[in-house]
């Protein structure tokens, strides 16, 4: 019969994890980036997210368990790079009237980021169908056509994209 690893098990896993591959992870990353500091902060984040993790007993592979989990923040980290400069792309085109502050940005951005978050893991789709719907106000007949599908499917991705967005919310514990 397995058990749950042991809090103190896991702590010694996770450091002997940092021992025999920090360093490797952080060559693997600076090959990835071609950045030193970029690398050693990812690296660090990695192994932040070992130490979140709740049960790591099923390593098998800890430099391709490691490598993953990289990889997936170094996505998500580029992800949001890309997203804050279209933000601020976008905002160079205000007239200077209607530029907002600095507060406003930040909180714009945080949303844009969390709204990216939320709708990341949909099939692109169903998250492009749902974004023609809510930033753009279109309809269900403008978004069938643009998509070249029916009405009737594209009700069925919005209600999809409604139901990713509440499980994700539920398991995030957004309010």
């Amino acid at each position: 019969l397995e058990r749950p690893m042991q809090a103190v098990e896991q702590h010694d896993l996770i450091q002997r994890l940092y021992q025999d591959h920090q360093l490797w992870l952080q060559a693997w990353l600076r090959r990835k980036l071609g950045s030193p500091m970029g690398a050693a902060d990812l690296a660090q984040d990695t192994f932040l997210t070992l130490l979140l993790k709740r049960d790591l007993s099923a390593i098998l592979e800890p430099r391709a368990y490691l490598a993953t989990i990289a990889h997936g923040l170094l996505v998500s980290q580029l992800r949001r790079n890309d997203l804050e400069k279209a933000y601020l792309d976008a905002l160079m085109h205000l007239a200077p009237t209607e530029v907002p502050s600095p507060e406003t940005r930040a909180m714009v951005l945080q949303t844009l980021l969390k709204l990216d978050q939320m709708l990341d893991g949909l099939p692109s789709h169903i998250r492009h169908a749902y974004l023609m719907l809510q930033l753009e106000g279109l309809s269900y007949l403008e978004i069938s056509q643009r998509l070249g599908v029916s009405t009737r499917t594209v009700g069925t991705y919005i209600s999809k994209a409604l139901l990713h967005c509440l499980l994700f919310k539920q398991n995030a514990g957004w309010a």
